[in-house]
């Protein structure tokens, strides 16, 4: 069951509290780090310290609540929130909020927890009316003079595109420098081309080779509960993207669309338990409510996941029975983290492992799922970590179990009889590039997926690891999320779906999902089959994944004793500068002196007299050429 379930009738009430307001990239609201990313893919803390106004008056609380594209509701149903809201003061006596993370000012480039902030039981006042929340001093009897809404506030904005917050005087976002007071343009004109895509089915004839899986009321699942900050997972996520999809002609002249359809209780049977699908179909009741402290859920929310979850499914069966040929699943909410018996990560239901159930329902054999989202999809995993008839390959940021959800270390490699069908890439940074991905893909990812011969492959495609992202800070651009889907495009003669996971810039999940929907249709750009120089940190990663799974895939024997080879004799010894590897210097002394006369006298030479300075320079076919100077 939900751990934090709140129906209408006894819900919590949190009102902010005076202080601090905490920043939307924290730890508690979202998944990772409190940082942000800038363009050039390096972390900084773009948060701004404000103080939080008290409550709205009842008057206000008609006002719509929207939070970043949240649903509103009419002034009938605020008028009854706002007297069960009394009610509940009344019987409780005091008002509880959640402690949450601060994120300081950006200059200093750190986040810390608000320690500063009031802890719950100094926040606790007696009293059973909402004028008793704000009089703290009960010897004082003449305060009329004291308003509770004029003190002292510092105006902040959030920007529509990464919901980071800013000072109100600046006119563009610290984090992806869009313009204050930018709204998401363009979905009109999707919507209204709807009716004019063809839809396709496995009934019909072919109508396109790419199918497109949405439903508007999949916008409906948003955040109700009014709080200090916007939620990244947000509607305007897919409405950015099916904006920018209309924008590039992709939308509907070359893509059909898939008729919506709820999955049913008997499919979700085969990846979630009773417990679980009771759970989310309970949301259904209930103004809103939250499984963590991150996965909200509403009165809409349990038909948006079952709509997602339906649409990936037909897209499988369709793919594998030869309907269309690939197809984008433009569907929320997202789904990796979504386990066996619970709801985690803003993820409800496990869309790529209904999907891949779907696939082998209509006669596949073997699915491969790649997940590039910059989070673990800790849920695939678990569902098929025991199942050699599912590959499951991550990309993610692990930083040693640091980086949210802590699981998908390199030696996760399954259990039974799915061992070596679960293999994690896990960097060990932010500030992760096209060049390391691609890297992954070439000596890892590709040869796996080759040797295992899928008969379809699934990508989990969130686009958190995108540059400008606020939770991933990771560097990857639209044209490496091209080439990776180009990739993966030869690994099952074509049968591709994509199925959209995270990613919270609204403008790098936009054109990033545009140009792999451009590959599927056919329009991508071609690119060389050129070797790709990694980070330092992109090959240490690499190699601890090729020594533990070529024990489970031997094809990767060979790349490893190359890489490994090419790591000793240039990375471990050697630095980047530009496009020379310069050695660094002995940081040592010249030896001890009594070298000279002793049986060490020939060592001493070799090491401290006799050493030639080398260079390595690297050649454009990313090879090696030793240049020695004396």
């Amino acid at each position: 069951m939900a751990s934090d379930m709140r129906p209408l009738s006894g819900k919590k009430v949190e009102i902010p509290s005076r202080g601090l307001e905490n920043c939307v990239v924290s730890d508690q609201a979202c998944h990772g780090k409190c940082e942000s990313c800038d363009g050039d893919g390096k972390s900084s803390c773009a948060g701004a310290n404000a103080i939080s106004s008290l409550i709205e008056s009842h008057n206000e609380g008609k006002a719509s609540k929207e939070n970043s594209g949240a649903c509103s509701f009419n002034c009938d149903h605020a008028d009854a929130i706002v007297e069960e809201v009394r009610r509940s003061i009344a019987r409780s006596g005091h008002v509880e909020s959640a402690d949450r993370d601060v994120c300081l000012d950006g200059k200093s480039g750190s986040c810390m927890a608000g320690d500063d902030l009031p802890q719950e039981s100094e926040r606790e006042q007696a009293g059973g009316t909402v004028d008793d929340l704000f009089f703290f001093n009960d010897e004082e009897e003449d305060d009329s003079d004291w308003e509770p809404t004029t003190h002292l506030v510092v105006n902040r904005w959030f920007c529509l595109n990464c919901t980071v917050p800013n000072m109100d005087e600046l006119a563009y976002c610290l984090n992806c420098h869009e313009l204050k007071g930018s709204d998401v343009a363009g979905y009109d004109v999707f919507k209204t081309q709807i009716a004019e895509a063809a839809l396709v089915s496995a009934d019909k004839e072919l109508q396109a080779s790419t199918a497109i899986g949405f439903d508007e009321r999949m916008l409906l699942h948003c955040e109700i509960e009014v709080k200090p900050n916007p939620h990244p997972e947000r509607p305007d996520r897919i409405r950015a993207i099916a904006a920018s999809l209309a924008a590039a002609g992709v939308f509907p002249s070359k893509c059909a669309l898939v008729p919506p359809r709820e999955i049913t209780k008997e499919e979700l049977l085969m990846v979630h338990t009773p417990d679980h699908i009771e759970s989310v179909e309970q949301t259904k009741n209930m103004l809103y409510s939250y499984f963590t402290s991150d996965t909200y859920a509403n009165g809409h929310s349990a038909c948006a996941a079952k709509l997602a979850a339906g649409l990936c499914a037909d897209l499988a069966s369709l793919i594998i029975s030869g309907c269309v040929r690939n197809g984008f699943a433009m569907v929320r909410p997202p789904g990796h983290h979504a386990g066996v018996k619970q709801a985690m990560g803003f993820c409800l239901h496990n869309n790529a492992a209904v999907a891949a159930l779907a696939a082998q329902r209509a006669g596949a054999k073997k699915v491969l799922i790649v997940d590039w989202d910059v989070h673990h999809g800790n849920g695939t995993q678990e569902i098929f970590e025991g199942d050699k008839s599912v590959l499951y390959i991550s990309l993610h940021r692990h930083e040693d179990g640091n980086f949210y959800p802590g699981t998908g270390a390199a030696h996760e490699v399954g259990i039974r009889d799915g061992q070596g069908f679960s293999v994690n890439v896990p960097w060990s940074r932010g500030g992760v590039g096209d060049n390391d991905y691609i890297f992954a893909f070439q000596n890892i990812v590709l040869p796996i997926a080759a040797e295992f011969a899928p008969d379809i492959t699934i990508i989990s495609a969130g686009f958190d690891a995108a540059r400008g992202d606020p939770l991933g800070c990771c560097d990857v651009t639209p044209a490496g999320y091209s080439r990776m889907t180009s990739m993966l495009t030869a690994c099952s003669e074509g049968r591709l779906l994509v199925i959209l996971e995270g990613g919270y810039n609204l403008r790098s999940i936009s054109s990033s999902a545009t140009e792999v929907v451009k590959v599927l249709v056919g329009d991508g750009p071609s690119f060389d089959a050129v070797a790709t120089a990694p980070s330092k940190e992109g090959l240490k990663t690499v190699l601890k994944v090729l020594k533990i799974q070529q024990q489970f895939w031997p094809v990767l024997g060979p790349t490893y004793a190359s890489l490994q080879e090419q790591q000793g004799s240039v990375f471990s010894k050697y630095t980047y500068k530009g496009n020379e590897l310069k050695k660094r210097k002995h940081l040592g002394g010249p030896g001890p002196f009594w070298w000279k006369s002793g049986s060490k006298r020939l060592l001493y030479e070799a090491l401290f007299e006799g050493r030639r300075l080398r260079k390595i320079k690297v050649t454009g076919k990313g090879k090696a050429v030793d240049t020695a100077e004396p």
